[in-house]
């Protein structure tokens, strides 16, 4: 069920969703947290549909806040007929999902027009949960210091996509410029799979140190990036990434030690598997499964404590890399 709140307040839209709850038997009680989502209009859709998906395993009430730009040509005292049929230009326009159209959460789209759009935390903090965490979630293009932001300040894990931006790699250095406890990003969370694969094959004989590091990869995508900054953070050891051709992404993972290298090279089929390679032992296949958007998101939602292991890879490994 979609209801719309056409040029309403904060109030409108909390006593809706009461009445909402009360027909369609949508229960407040059984939401975990309440996750903001901060999006353009061409975002929206796949946001939202991501949002969906993601809180099936953790049930929420989504908040998404879209700042709409409405010119204000008039201010006068006497409006003309136009601006009377648009509504004020300092408006909030809602819209409210439950049931089959939000999934197990429920969903509330605030565009917000003028000079409200300065104003996002004013017009979220009415329609929080109460007593439960709130989550922030920027998956497109985000401000530097997203901590300090209005909506991020309310947050306890702020979710950035540095994958999703329109420049990748100044955004991951932002990121690192001004990471606050709390902060993640799905870039890192797509790289569960190669982490695990690369710890497993260092944990056997013959417990040789790794001497260098090579990460091949496409310059300048984030994934690549925090790998590298992860092992040379991990490790301590030279850690150097190599280019390769544009549109490749993440390639493949060379760990140097006295024995002979540890090699995951990505299968060039397109099929999410990778080959790994260890000095007496021949060559084997794995899954990579790299997460898709709502999988990431989801993995992101099932904790709420700060990410040391990014905080180390971001701020104290990325440095090292060459």
């Amino acid at each position: 069920m979609i209801v719309d709140l056409p040029d309403a307040s904060t109030r409108d839209v909390a006593q809706r969703l009461v009445q909402l709850r009360q027909e369609v038997g949508a229960m407040a009680m059984g939401r975990v947290l309440t996750l903001l989502v901060s999006v353009d209009e061409d975002g929206l859709d796949r946001a939202v549909s991501a949002a969906n998906e993601a809180t099936r395993q953790h049930p929420a009430r989504i908040l998404v806040v879209v700042p709409v730009n409405t010119p204000v040509d008039q201010r006068d005292d006497e409006p003309s007929d136009e601006h009377v049929e648009q509504g004020s230009p300092d408006r909030l326009d809602a819209e409210i999902r439950v049931g089959g159209d939000a999934g197990a959460s429920e969903v509330v789209v605030l565009r917000l027009h003028g000079e409200l759009t300065r104003h996002g935390s004013a017009v979220v903090i009415p329609l929080l949960l109460p007593d439960s965490p709130v989550v922030a979630w920027w998956p497109g293009d985000s401000e530097e210091d997203v901590a300090g932001t209005p909506l991020g300040s309310m947050a306890l894990r702020r979710v950035t996509d540095a994958d999703r931006c329109t420049d990748p790699a100044a955004q991951l250095r932002r990121r690192a410029r001004y990471y606050r406890p709390g902060d993640t990003d799905l870039a890192w969370t797509r790289l569960t799979r190669w982490r695990a694969l690369l710890a497993s094959s260092l944990d056997g004989r013959p417990y040789e140190p790794v001497t260098s590091v090579e990460v091949l990869g496409e310059p300048g995508r984030p994934s690549g990036d925090l790998l590298a900054g992860w092992l040379a953070e991990s490790l301590r050891c030279p850690v150097t990434q190599l280019g390769t051709p544009e549109g490749s992404g993440l390639v493949g993972v060379r760990l140097v030690r006295g024995s002979g290298p540890i090699e995951l090279i990505r299968s060039e089929d397109g099929s999410d598997t990778a080959t790994l390679t260890r000095p007496g032992t021949p060559p084997r296949l794995v899954a990579l499964h790299t997460p898709s958007l709502p999988e990431a998101l989801a993995e992101e939602l099932r904790r709420l404590d700060p990410d040391e292991v990014y905080a180390r890879a971001l701020c104290e490994g990325l440095p090292l890399v060459t």
